[in-house]
């Protein structure tokens, strides 16, 4: 169980971010990637689940769902189960949605890269969700603070030739746009573990305070964005040195072992993004989506002397905590 220093620290119990199901035009989503299914922690799974009760997320986009010790369902499933919540994972390695909402529908996209459900809440609202993750080879922070007089053009090659991030993403979006999820007439909401900072966060001012950021169009992040997703936390809270939304890495604030030991690239690599419907696909008096607070947990990091298998937050990504609110679409084009 968690420590009450610890579920203090985890809240999200503010007034801006009171429960989701208590206001039922509310929905809180959760993305999180729970490193190999929490099993390098003792009894990684329960201090999971605990943290998802504390935060009361109305749906939560799962990575890293794997078998908990090796003897027991999947994470995701696991959770579901000790919830009374609905999941999906179904053929995906590691991917999961865990939502008490209705799941109409599911999708799939790659065992690896993405899986998605249609969900209905109590309202009879609807909403397509996807939850996703793409190749961590090649971070280019990574490869700024070991080479940092690389060029521009080199560092953005990473993406393309040392991972396959960007044709990952790519075929990401492909697939929302030839199933018709790009054009929907209900709210899209994608989150996951993007294994790259994004262009939003790469700004002048943050590249002064940053010592391993430049001013770049990261592929993965601007090609969301050219297919009409708003990044929520950005959206937000614009400024990136103001808040950082720092989800890389809580748990390893240094990498590699003694004289190879090397100081950590922190960057916002998990992400929901959303696009809600536009004219003339959403219907009259359909509904959109309105991102209204969010945070990243655990608030307070852990001292980085703790093993890691005694650590209370048991993964070393953090997890985004979102707040949106229900509204009903303009009679113009509705907010992407």
């Amino acid at each position: 169980m968690l420590t009450a220093v610890l579920i203090a620290a985890l809240s999200v119990g503010s007034p801006d971010q009171a429960g989701a199901t208590d206001a039922p035009d509310s929905l809180r989503v959760m993305v999180w990637n729970v490193l190999h299914g929490a099993n390098d922690v003792t009894q990684g799974a329960e201090k999971a689940l605990a943290i998802i009760r504390d935060a009361a997320p109305d749906i939560v986009l799962l990575q890293e769902s794997y078998d908990i010790d090796g003897d027991r369902p999947k994470l995701g499933a696991w959770l579901a189960e000790e919830l009374g919540w609905h999941e999906h994972q179904a053929q995906s390695k590691h991917l999961c949605v865990l939502t008490p909402l209705k799941i109409e529908t599911t999708f799939f996209h790659h065992e690896w890269h993405g899986v998605g459900a249609r969900l209905r809440d109590a309202s009879e609202r609807e909403l397509l969700v996807w939850s996703t993750w793409i190749d961590w080879r090649s971070f280019i922070t990574y490869t700024l603070r070991d080479t940092p007089r690389i060029s521009d053009e080199d560092l953005l090659a990473g993406e393309r030739v040392g991972s396959n991030r960007q044709q990952q993403a790519d075929a990401i979006i492909a697939h929302l746009r030839d199933s018709g999820q790009l054009m929907t007439d209900v709210p899209l909401l994608v989150g996951g573990d993007w294994n790259c900072p994004s262009h939003l966060d790469w700004t002048l001012d943050a590249s002064r305070v940053y010592k391993r950021r430049r001013v770049l169009p990261l592929p993965v992040s601007t090609a969301m964005q050219a297919a009409g997703f708003t990044d929520t936390f950005r959206d937000l809270y614009p400024n990136p040195v103001q808040r950082p939304g720092l989800t890389w890495s809580p748990m390893f604030r240094t990498k590699g072992e003694g004289d190879a030991r090397v100081e950590q690239g922190f960057e916002r690599i998990d992400r929901l993004y959303l696009k809600n419907p536009v004219s003339p696909q959403v219907p009259e008096g359909g509904w959109v989506l309105r991102p209204v607070s969010g945070q990243v947990l655990p608030v307070v990091w852990e001292d980085d002397s703790i093993p890691v298998v005694d650590r209370q937050f048991p993964s070393d990504h953090g997890a985004v905590v979102i707040d949106l609110v229900w509204e009903r679409a303009s009679t113009g084009p509705a907010s992407e």
